[in-house]
C-alpha cells in the first residue's frame, strides 16, 4: 500500500488560501529553504520578511520539535522553513547576506 503525502493538511487555513496552486489546481510543492536555530528568533525574522514580500512560508519543527515548541516555547532542533517551489530562488535571494560593498553603493 502506497501512502500519499498530504502536507496540505498541516497548513493553517490562512496559509492554505495564500499558498499558490499549479496549473491543475493542486497546491504547489513546498521547497526547503533553511533551518533556523531555536535561540535567536531567526525563523520569525525570516518568515516575517518573506511574507512582507508576498512569499508564503510553511514552518515545520523537525523531530519532536512541535512538542518542545508547545512545552518549552521553542523547538530544540530549530525550525525548518519551506516556501512554494516556484518562489524558492526569490526567497533565497532575499535571505542571502548583504556584503558591505553592496550597502555602500
Amino acid at each position: 500500500m502506497e501512502t500519499e503525502l498530504s502536507w496540505g493538511k498541516r497548513l493553517p487555513a490562512d496559509l492554505l488560501e495564500r499558498w499558490p496552486k499549479n496549473a491543475d489546481g493542486e497546491l504547489e510543492t513546498p521547497a526547503f529553504l533553511c533551518n533556523c536555530a531555536p535561540q535567536d528568533m531567526g525563523d520569525e525574522i525570516k518568515i516575517n520578511m518573506l511574507e512582507a514580500y508576498g512569499i508564503p512560508c510553511l514552518r515545520l519543527y523537525p523531530g519532536d520539535g512541535s512538542f518542545g515548541r508547545v512545552v518549552l516555547g521553542m523547538s530544540g532542533q530549530g525550525t525548518d522553513i519551506y516556501v512554494p517551489e516556484t518562489m524558492l530562488e526569490d526567497a533565497k535571494a532575499l535571505c542571502s547576506p548583504v556584503s558591505e560593498d553592496e550597502t555602500e553603493e
